[in-house]
């Protein structure tokens, strides 16, 4: 029912041609902002009380709007979720892009990006997730195709970032899913009280090693 009144909202006037310069009128940009609010008190609501707790009328509050309006925006928490989920996918690849461009591929470099990444709440709202999804089948159903999608474009852009790994596909494969596995792991640990904190230099240090022997030439290298 709230798809198609939408639609009815959104169809053009009898008679009135469309605007087609292209641009986004005032309310297309605020009805954003709107929905850019809910996903990110969504991600807040995760963080907080965690994926059970995190409920539509908590949500609205949270962004400090009324139910009714966010179910003019989201008609119900799968939708919601649904674009959480996307807005969190893009977070990490817009970091990724950054991270790249902004250095010089050095590991350490690259490693403390990530670092960072999986520091920020927006990694917890994700794992939050992750983990709900193992045992809530509709979470799973919203969540796995959109986990396919996401490792087809961060392998992708990848690739495309990192030219000088192109003489070895697969130790770059092997690389990154070392990094993320690990730091992600790291992360998990240290908010469970699993990891030490004290330990946290080391072991990036030792990944940032494992990294430069995987990077083409590295063999040549150190045998000259």
């Amino acid at each position: 029912m709230a798809v198609n009144s939408a639609r009815k909202a959104i169809a053009p006037v009898a008679g009135r041609k469309p605007a087609d310069d292209g641009k986004p009128t005032r309310q297309s940009l605020k009805s954003a902002q709107t929905r850019s609010r809910l996903i990110e008190a969504t991600i807040q609501c995760l963080v907080k009380v965690g994926y059970s707790g995190t409920t539509t009328p908590l949500v609205a509050s949270e962004a400090g709007l009324s139910r009714g309006a966010m179910l003019h925006h989201f008609e119900n928490s799968a939708t919601l979720i649904r674009a959480t989920i996307v807005e969190l996918h893009e977070r990490r690849l817009r970091a990724f892009r950054r991270s790249s461009e902004n250095s010089q591929h050095d590991p350490s470099t690259m490693v403390s990006a990530y670092w960072r990444q999986v520091q920020k709440p927006a990694f917890i709202a994700f794992q939050e997730l992750a983990m709900a999804a193992r045992t809530n089948s509709e979470l799973a159903q919203i969540m796995r195709p959109l986990q396919v999608e996401y490792r087809e474009r961060f392998n992708a852009e990848a690739i495309a970032l990192y030219p000088e790994w192109h003489s070895a596909p697969e130790n770059f494969a092997q690389a990154m899913a070392l990094s993320q596995t690990l730091m992600e792991g790291m992360a998990m640990s240290l908010l469970t009280g699993a990891l030490d904190e004290a330990m946290v230099p080391s072991l990036l240090h030792m990944l940032e090693d494992k990294i430069r022997t995987m990077r083409p030439g590295a063999g040549t290298a150190s045998a000259a």
